[in-house]
């Protein structure tokens, strides 16, 4: 099989299904998102050669991305969902564990720190990103509801890990200047 098909060469591209769509139809804008969070998960993962476990945590998301994926990518009757709510329970009780380690925030912090924090709180604003294609793909047409919660759950989960890394290489949080006290 070829990797290229030529329907692209005219703004289309095939669903699950086989249904023809154009490139910048909201299901597609929706799993390329997707996908563009996947690949840059890939480049944080080559950034944590120190974290294994973390690495592996990862990848594991990397797989459910994948599953993801496919979802947005099937309409409404080829249904058969990959995607379901055990994931997201697995990512709160990542979060819960990653959360307890660095001191608790009472203001706001701007993204950054070492290069693999930044890139994980990058991540996270992709991820943002993708679940407000999702919300656009889901005001047209019906949606694996699992998968906006996973991605919902994702950027809380990207957030405590790149505190945490920063808490692991000693690096400070910048503080937001202008800050109130939140969360209390």
């Amino acid at each position: 099989m070829k990797l290229y098909t030529k329907t692209g060469d005219k703004g289309l591209t095939r669903i699950i299904g086989g249904q023809k769509v154009r490139k910048n139809a909201i299901r597609v804008e929706a799993y390329g998102g997707v996908d563009e969070l996947n690949s840059y998960l890939g480049v944080v993962i080559s950034d944590l050669p120190d974290y294994p476990a973390l690495r592996m945590e990862l990848v594991e998301i990397q797989q459910i991305l994948f599953d993801c994926g496919t979802d947005l990518a099937t309409p409404d009757d080829s249904r058969g969902y990959r995607t379901d709510n055990a994931y997201t329970k697995w990512l709160e009780a990542k979060i819960d564990q990653y959360t307890d380690v660095p001191p608790a925030l009472k203001e706001f912090i701007l993204p950054g720190g070492v290069p693999s924090a930044a890139k994980l709180q990058y991540c996270r604003t992709i991820a943002r990103r993708v679940e407000r294609q999702v919300v656009a793909l889901q005001e047209v047409e019906p949606i694996n509801e699992a998968v906006l919660t996973f991605l919902n759950r994702l950027s809380d989960y990207l957030y405590a890990i790149a505190r945490y890394v920063n808490h692991e290489e000693g690096e400070p949080e910048t503080v937001y200047r202008r800050n109130k006290t939140i969360f209390h």
